[in-house]
């Protein structure tokens, strides 16, 4: 081959590069993401940089800025109307700033901001060795029970890299739910998921539960992210593209100037239903809905218990707010073929989650089964396939999120000297102990249970009304009688409380630092208001619910 035919191979190969457009990014729309995933590089940072000493209060100061910061971006880009009129899709098609994105991504860094407090507290375990712990291990490499970990004891180490793990997971949180393309989409999963699993394995005590939860979650997760990820692949080569809108307008039939290349196999119905069962299928997981639960019990049970409830609240939020925008978005022509599958699979969530709940000893198995019924009752307002159905959906995961915060705040108060007494039985006659903390764990309690005068009636009433309205009114019967199971479980570990003896080698209950109160304070109060004058919230809720195509 001659030198001159090499080099027209290399022109005309080079020739269309030179027409790649420069990417056009709007920074100021995509800036709580932004602010939340820098301070976590900062936060990296600071532990290679900062000394030992000081570490705890930098990250702790870094993180609770940065999610404020976050939050008062998201505020100000709702109040400058991208929530409504302004809704768009950013960032090369890539990210959604709309309605529905705004106020679940308000939602996860007030969570996060929660979970930075509980996660800073350092006063509910005895002084070691002179030192405050807190619920973290105090070397994450070190195998349980070895002498290293001993020595990182009495040098006084703590894990201070919770806190860029947990911003990451909120990074990825805040992209998950606003993701217009499936690559975004998995990149998103990928990104909030990697930190949770390894916040999940640094447990302070019972570290081989801990880590024994970590093993679960991750190789589940793995096999989830592989479904999605199979998924992605099927309905790119049923639509020929990964962005929402061409899929949507194939599924439709509305789509023009389609590539002859792609013309064989677009509309391949086949492609289109195994692909979308997959990628719903990773979704579920991540909600935490039957089948695809299994994780849950034992990840919420070994975790730390801050970790539990920061990944309780806002996973859900994420991954409801993806899987509404894949189901609305991308697939209303869709919808007579996965109505009656998301109805089932909701069906078996809401009773399933309720009736192995009765059968728990164990606070924390408990709270995971309540989480799964609950996954099944937000699947009521999914399945709705209206305006209400997406505000009231929002407006639950906001109420749930702050409850199930301060459930798990409350959790880690009560103690014996093991660490935190999570057995039922110790739980007896806490309400003559301390009647302060478990009233407060009864508020709660009646919120998961749906009481009215607290956010859970609230929200379930929403959800309910919005499924009969949307024609699913034998979903609102199950639903109905799966909360009347449900409650029997609330309303018994509150007789627990305060109509048992208490034990004398009971657990004690641990002062915390005005971190947790902060927690728990703030999870009564949006408890409370939410279930008192729920109106204006879900007047939000319904303005925000809107999706830009």
């Amino acid at each position: 081959m001659s030198a001159t035919a090499v080099h027209s191979l290399w022109t005309t190969a080079a020739d269309p590069i030179s027409k790649i457009d420069a990417p056009k990014i709007e920074y100021a729309q995509l800036s709580p993401t932004l602010i939340v995933i820098g301070a976590a590089i900062v936060g990296v940072l600071i532990e290679a940089f900062v000394p030992r000493k000081s570490r705890y209060y930098v990250q702790v100061f870094v993180s609770a800025v940065a999610l404020a910061a976050a939050f008062a971006a998201v505020v100000a880009l709702a109040a400058g109307g991208y929530g409504t009129t302004k809704a768009h899709i950013a960032a090369m098609g890539a990210i959604a700033v709309d309605g529905p994105a705004l106020f679940l991504q308000g939602v996860i860094l007030l969570a996060g901001l929660l979970g930075v407090f509980t996660f800073a507290e350092r006063r509910l375990d005895p002084e070691a060795h002179g030192n405050r712990v807190d619920s973290f291990a105090a070397q994450a490499a070190s195998v349980p029970g070895s002498d290293s970990e001993k020595a990182a004891v009495k040098a006084g180490f703590t894990t201070t890299e919770v806190f860029p793990l947990l911003l990451f997971a909120v990074g990825g949180m805040l992209i998950f739910p606003a993701a217009n393309d499936l690559l975004t989409l998995f990149v998103a999963l990928e990104v909030f998921s990697l930190p949770l699993y390894l916040l999940c394995a640094v447990a302070r005590r019972k570290r081989l539960l801990s880590q024994e939860a970590a093993v679960k979650y991750f190789l589940l997760g793995a096999f989830a992210s592989a479904f999605t990820l199979f998924g992605i692949a099927l309905l790119y080569g049923y639509a020929g593209s990964v962005s929402y809108a061409t899929i949507s307008q194939v599924v439709d039939g509305t789509i023009q100037n389609v590539d002859p290349a792609l013309a064989d196999t677009m509309g391949n119905d086949a492609l289109l239903l195994i692909g979308v069962a997959m990628v719903v299928m990773g979704l579920l997981f991540k909600v935490g809905a039957v089948p695809f639960h299994m994780w849950t019990p034992d990840v919420y049970q070994g975790a730390p218990t801050p970790v539990t409830g920061f990944m309780a609240a806002a996973t859900k939020v994420a991954a409801f707010g993806a899987l509404l925008r894949l189901l609305y978005v991308v697939l209303p022509g869709l919808r007579w073929d996965w109505r009656p599958v998301m109805m089932a699979v909701a069906i078996v969530t809401m009773l399933g989650g309720a009736i192995v709940a009765i059968t728990q000893t164990d606070i924390k198995r408990l709270l995971a089964y309540s989480s799964i019924a609950h996954a099944g009752f937000i699947l009521a307002g999914v399945i709705a396939t209206s305006p209400d159905g997406v505000s009231s959906v929002l407006f639950y995961l906001g109420a749930y999120s702050f409850v199930t915060i301060g459930a798990f705040a409350v959790v880690t108060l009560v103690r014996d000297a093991g660490g935190e007494a999570t057995h039922l039985s110790k739980w007896a006659g806490l309400g003559r102990r301390s009647p302060l903390v478990a009233a407060v764990f009864a508020v709660f309690l009646l919120a998961f249970a749906g009481i009215p005068l607290t956010s859970g009636f609230a929200g379930k009433f929403a959800v309910f009304k919005a499924a009969a309205e949307g024609g699913a009114g034998a979903l609102v019967v199950v639903g109905v009688i799966s909360s009347a199971i449900a409650a029997f479980f609330y309303i018994r570990v509150i007789v627990l409380m305060f109509f048992s003896e208490p034990r004398p080698d009971g657990p004690t209950v641990a002062v915390p630092s005005p971190l947790t109160m902060t927690a728990i304070g703030v999870g009564v109060a949006v408890t409370l208001v939410l279930g008192v004058a729920p109106q204006y919230f879900l007047d939000l809720a319904g303005q925000a619910g809107v999706f830009v195509r």
